[in-house]
């Protein structure tokens, strides 16, 4: 049978039908919406409720942390002119340091709350979150193990900042590099050499820390002289030289303690050493050394004592130098007899030659 002829003996719907079956459907449909409702307003309730207070206490502690950031600048930045400031708060040290712990705890903030906020939804919807959680949990393995450079970079640093263990301003020894802190970074600290260099330095490769700039220094000068000086004159005029030093800016603030003579450190033959030490302010210690060396000599000098290497005073009338400098050393040339001059003589020709 043709498709013409089938459709010609089909019953044709009629209009009283159509409209039963219509209705039919629209009530069936309301019928779902009245029971289903409740669930979705309660859902939709529960997600803007979920995600409004979200919001609010991710900018309410956000705010507070970046208020508390700012007193700390503040207060960095008030004692920055005194002497308590010079001597103890580098600001922007302490700025760097407060920003990054800051930026540190914000971050994680706002990765707990909305973290949360997000899970909190879903759970709204009736989704299974236990696939999700365990998914979650392998991929964080597998890029922990991917990135452990990195996430050791990152904690190592965390934990640099918490400590306080330097910062900017500070000379430091890293071990691989060593310089004046430029920079400190989460992930890189940046050095510069003494050369001028600057040095990237990873946090997590960073075995040990030696601060140079934290607590004091320690200045220590060594004073040579000949054996026959008089101690009692050397230690008096050192003494005199390092109290004069102390009295005078800026050493008197770089100078925490005084300027002791601890005494002999070595005795030899044609000398004998004297050292001398003092307690500095952090990371000004060359400079009070060079200083001490300088007024050292000079009062050695006044008090007519002697340093190593210097000539000693020639009497009046006598002659410092030496009559055998212009002689010329003897040569082995100059006897006939020598076994280097007869080396040199040349072999005279024979006289007979026999002919052939």
């Amino acid at each position: 049978m043709s498709l013409s002829v089938l459709l010609a003996s089909a019953p044709s719907p009629g209009p009283g039908g159509s409209l039963d079956e219509a209705a039919e459907q629209a009530g069936n449909a309301a019928g779902w919406v009245e029971e289903n409702w409740s669930t979705w307003l309660s859902t939709g309730l529960r997600i803007l409720l979920i995600v409004a207070v979200a919001i609010t206490l991710r900018y309410l502690i956000r705010r507070a942390l970046t208020n508390l950031i700012d007193r700390m600048n503040r207060s960095a930045q008030a004692v920055q002119g005194t002497a308590l400031g010079g001597l103890l708060v580098n600001a922007e040290r302490r700025r760097q340091r407060s920003e990054a712990i800051g930026s540190v705890l914000r971050s994680v903030a706002s990765f707990l709350i909305m973290g949360t906020a997000a899970l909190m939804i879903l759970g709204a919807f009736k989704i299974n979150l236990a696939p999700l959680l365990a998914s979650a949990g392998v991929a964080g393995v597998a890029l922990g193990f991917g990135a452990r450079n990195l996430v050791t970079d990152f904690l190592s640093g965390v934990f640099m900042i918490l400590e306080d263990q330097y910062g900017v301003g500070d000379t430091i020894d890293a071990g691989v590099a060593s310089g004046e802190v430029i920079e400190v970074g989460l992930r890189v600290t940046k050095l510069r050499g003494d050369n001028g260099e600057i040095w990237y330095v990873r946090n997590g490769e960073v075995k040990r820390i030696g601060n140079l700039s934290q607590g004091w220094s320690t200045a220590g000068v060594d004073v040579t002289v000949r054996p026959t000086e008089d101690l009692e004159q050397v230690r008096k005029a050192i003494t005199a030289a390092a109290e004069t030093m102390a009295k005078e800016e800026p050493w008197a603030e770089r100078l925490w303690g005084p300027v002791e003579v601890l005494g002999l450190d070595a005795v030899l033959l044609d000398s004998m050493t004297v050292r001398v030490t003092a307690k500095t302010m952090p990371g000004k210690s060359l400079g009070v050394e060079r200083e001490l060396r300088w007024r050292i000599k000079q009062a050695l000098e006044d008090a007519g004592i002697r340093m190593i290497g210097v000539l000693p005073l020639q009497a009046d009338g006598e002659s410092s130098a030496d009559p055998t400098a212009a002689m010329a050393a003897p040569s082995a040339y100059a006897s006939a007899t020598s076994p280097q001059s007869m080396a040199t003589t040349p072999i005279p020709p024979p006289t007979n030659l026999n002919k052939q």
